[in-house]
């Protein structure tokens, strides 16, 4: 198993719209992208921010499935919109 964990800073420029996009773009990856097992992604709650509001966590079946979602078309076009708006931070971690 592979996990893609995420975090996001938004910019002064995302607005209320672009953030509610963004969560529902990702969440949409369930089922629509293979080998995606599970999709979590909301608030960040922890007391160390750092200043990331908001994080995620992927769940993949194998490395090969996380290689493939970070090429899928659903993927790039949400980076497309997503990426001038945040300053984020990625970890993966096989498991």
């Amino acid at each position: 198993m592979y996990y893609h964990i995420f975090g996001f800073k938004w910019k002064a420029k995302a607005t209320e719209t672009d953030k509610a996009n963004a969560a529902t773009d990702i969440l949409a990856f369930q089922g629509a992208i293979p080998g995606l097992i599970e999709t979590h992604f909301g608030p960040n709650t922890s007391a160390h921010t750092q200043g990331y509001t908001v994080a995620g966590v992927m769940k993949f079946q194998d490395k090969a499935s996380l290689d493939a979602y970070q090429r899928h078309p659903s993927h790039l076009a949400l980076l497309d919109w997503l990426v001038p708006l945040i300053d984020a931070v990625e970890l993966d971690i096989e498991v």
